[in-house]
């Protein structure tokens, strides 16, 4: 007991020191003691990939909706904090080949409310969507969802008094501080953490697990699944607002449904239903596509040109790469698990009977 005890205040400790590093790292980035701009920039892409992924996680690995819409949804999240946090003055330098509706045009709002109006705005796409689109399953639902993220894109590139068409929104405020990014980031995380590890949570797993048995249980079906599409929305909304920020501009080339496999590959390389495993996958996706960026620059060794190293070959190489780890790790890097000082322990324990299992027998 009284090990246990021991044990568990070690780890608390452990825990303490590392969130206290992770602190001190972001406040030497932020107040540009370390890094420069590129790293500040890729570290904040990376906690919006963090917030849409663990959001996309929450349908599709939580509650087994297989959906394709978080770009869609980013979009409106992103147009709501570009409309409304726009400078009124340089509003006009924006829209000038067609005058901004008269109504939107004298709105200014502080970021903050721009970001939540985003987040509730594409909570509320989702609920309007999912009230026909949730009662299909499987690959149709995918289908669906994804047509419905195209059709948010063309609006967004049509309807030019409201949202600048194909020209985009352009003068964004920019955000001073990594915080605003890491901590939604944060915020988000535990949120959904929270949801999953209650009542709620535990239905969407039931019916992930087999609908006619978490039916027969009493769960609603229905409404359960419109509330975990309406929730990945809403943070999927909140992600697209931070990425207008970080980026200063917002055109609708910046939502393709491509754009949503980038999440769908994170999930998937993370683990179906762990949060911390996409939150490492997260990291992993943004920083090695950047890591590998030296593979599209030409190369001459020797005088020699290597061929190979063109525009595009980062994207074989990193393939190449998620194949390996697939083979290795078909259930993600932690499937339905969460990372905890336990699953190391365990992990590093069967790598230590394994190598003793190989000495044997050697």
């Amino acid at each position: 007991m009284i090990e246990k005890v021991e044990n568990k205040r070690i780890r608390l400790l452990i825990n303490i020191f590392l969130a206290a590093i992770f602190v001190a790292v972001i406040v030497l980035l932020d107040t540009k003691k370390i890094g420069d701009d590129y790293i500040r920039r890729v570290l904040n892409l990376t906690a919006i990939y963090t917030i849409v992924s663990v959001s996309m996680n929450l349908v599709n690995g939580f509650t087994g909706l297989f959906s394709l819409g978080q770009a869609g949804f980013m979009a409106i999240g992103a147009y709501t904090v570009a409309l409304f946090t726009v400078p009124l003055q340089v509003r006009p330098n924006v829209f000038y080949m067609v005058p901004q509706n008269p109504i939107i045009a004298q709105i200014e709002l502080p970021f903050a409310i721009a970001l939540i109006l985003g987040g509730l705005l594409a909570a509320l796409a989702a609920i309007l969507i999912g009230i026909p689109v949730l009662r299909l399953k499987s690959d149709y639902l995918a289908i669906a969802t994804l047509g419905f993220s195209e059709i948010i894109r063309i609006v967004c590139t049509n309807a030019k008094s409201i949202t600048n068409g194909a020209l985009g929104i352009k003068s964004i405020p920019e955000m001073p501080t990594m915080w605003v990014f890491f901590g939604v980031a944060i915020i988000s995380v535990i949120i959904i953490y929270l949801l999953i590890n209650s009542s709620y949570g535990r239905a969407f797993k039931a019916i992930r697990e087999d609908e006619i048995a978490a039916e027969a249980m009493g769960i609603n079906l229905f409404k359960h699944k419109v509330m975990s599409f309406a929730i990945g929305a809403f943070f999927a909304g909140i992600g697209g607002g931070l990425l207008a920020s970080l980026l200063a501009t917002v055109d609708p080339r910046q939502f393709y449904f491509t754009v949503t496999y980038n999440f769908l590959l994170i999930i998937v390389l993370g683990g179906m239903g762990s949060i911390s495993g996409t939150v490492i996958a997260s990291f992993l996706v943004t920083a090695g596509l950047e890591v590998l960026r030296f593979f599209d620059e030409p190369l001459t060794l020797f005088g020699v040109n290597i061929p190979v190293f063109r525009p595009g070959f980062r994207m074989v190489i990193f393939s190449l790469l998620l194949m390996v780890l697939v083979l290795f790790f078909r259930n993600g890097l932690l499937g339905q698990k969460e990372l905890s000082w336990k699953v190391i322990h365990n992990w590093f324990n069967r790598r230590g009977k394994k190598k003793t299992g190989k000495g044997g027998v050697a």
